[in-house]
């Protein structure tokens, strides 16, 4: 076989491998089945946008008088931010099975030596996509900024979702 066909095979095979995820309502997402992540999503012409903006997490409990409020690890700031996330989209008629794109900002944690834990935020994230209860993906973006508005805060997620109207 010559190098160009072992190429177009490999080409093939791959694009097989990427075949799309779940298609929900026409949406087509494209990637790795393993990732937890699509590579892409196309949606069909003619389907409402909502977009999410920044969503922080809520304190894990009500701070005391004149304290600062704890807003736990990533982990746990990621998980409230994803209910509320849920929350916004309830109220559009969607859910997070409609999100197709996503912005994860996290904060370096000091307990991780200042670095962001992408570990924790992804243990959120893994509860809420790709799973069997809602196996849509979405395309992603993590970044580590240096701070949030809230202090200990650090996590803030927006997002866009479609739905066919």
């Amino acid at each position: 076989m010559t190098p160009f066909k072992t190429l177009a095979l490999a080409a093939a095979v791959s694009a097989l491998a990427g075949a799309a995820f779940a298609a929900d309502s026409g949406v087509v997402r494209m990637g790795d089945a393993k990732s937890p992540l699509s590579t892409s999503a196309k949606v069909p012409a003619g389907y409402e946008t909502i977009y999410v903006s920044g969503l922080t997490p809520d304190p894990v409990a009500p701070p005391a008088a004149g304290a600062a409020p704890d807003y736990g690890n990533t982990e746990t700031q990621a998980e409230s931010v994803f209910k509320k996330i849920e929350a916004a989209l309830a109220a559009q008629g969607v859910t997070a099975g409609d999100i197709v794109s996503m912005h994860v900002y996290l904060v370096g944690d000091p307990a991780n030596g200042g670095k962001m834990d992408f570990g924790g935020m992804m243990k959120a994230y893994l509860r809420h996509f790709g799973t069997a209860a809602q196996p849509n993906k979405v395309t992603r973006t993590t970044i580590q900024v240096a701070s949030l508005v809230g202090p200990g805060q650090m996590v803030e997620i927006d997002c866009i979702a479609v739905k066919k109207p």
